[in-house]
């Protein structure tokens, strides 16, 4: 490289060193500043009540959809169907909880269409606040859950919180109706479950009597049912049958 260049580069080097601090102060770099300060009046104290309670629902989302939604019943029968046909890992956790899911936003979609035009446009328009959106936010998840929960698991929860026997379903605490609910879909899921295992079961019966009066003691007889469980759950065309059955179990 020539002098002239090396000159050249280094004029050019000094320019750029010289100008990053006009650039620098130029542009405005953001700042974050965190704080308590004192309210100014007691619309920014419930504000900022309004503020911690939705981080709390967000934080409780989860929670939410595993109890007051049909997700637990669907989940649980995915898990019994898995195990029935003795895949291990097949579908993997992750696909069966995507569809679980989407299965019941499938489900829930008229509820919550119904919070959407009677609790949240409400809220959003300031018509009603944050409390009675969330009591006319319930109403409707209050009539799914009493359609799928039984009688016998709703007496005993109430009879465990020695509360009076309610006249009607308005008196009916939501604390109490939730657990109802989660034990009526964990026993509807394992009679599904129960169902499921018996073609299975039968098969594996079949394949485990035949090989003892072959004498191949030796071979597990999973791995020679397995291929005839599959192949049954595809002739039957299983996840069709499964799935519409768990949607219409629903009312939809």
């Amino acid at each position: 490289m020539s002098d002239r260049h090396l000159r050249l580069t280094a004029v050019c080097i000094t320019g750029l060193l010289v100008g990053l601090p006009a650039v620098a102060r130029a542009v405005p770099l953001p700042t974050l500043s965190l704080g308590v300060d004192e309210a100014k009046s007691p619309q920014q104290v419930s504000a900022l009540i309004e503020i911690l309670l939705l981080f709390t629902v967000l934080s409780m989302a989860p929670a939410i959809l595993l109890m007051m939604t049909s997700f637990t019943r669907l989940v649980v029968t995915f898990s019994f169907l898995r195990s029935a046909i003795g895949t291990q890992q097949m579908p993997p956790n992750q696909v069966l909880v995507g569809l679980a899911l989407f299965l019941t936003l499938f489900i829930m979609a008229p509820v919550f269409g119904k919070i959407n035009e009677s609790a949240v446009k409400p809220y959003m328009a300031e018509q009603i606040n944050a409390e009675q959106a969330l009591t006319t936010a319930l109403v409707p998840v209050r009539e799914f859950m009493f359609k799928q929960t039984r009688e016998k698991d709703l007496e005993l929860f109430l009879s465990l919180a020695k509360a009076p026997k309610p006249q009607n379903r308005e008196e009916v605490a939501t604390t109490v109706l939730i657990p109802a609910f989660m034990i009526s879909e964990l026993k509807t899921s394992f009679t599904i479950g129960f169902v499921l295992y018996l073609p299975f079961l039968i098969i594996d019966m079949v394949v485990s009597s035949i090989l003892l009066s072959m004498g191949m003691m030796m071979l597990p007889p999973v791995m020679v049912s397995l291929p005839f469980k599959l192949l049954l759950f595809v002739l039957v065309d299983g996840w069709y049958l499964i799935v519409g059955s768990l949607v219409k179990s629903f009312g939809v």
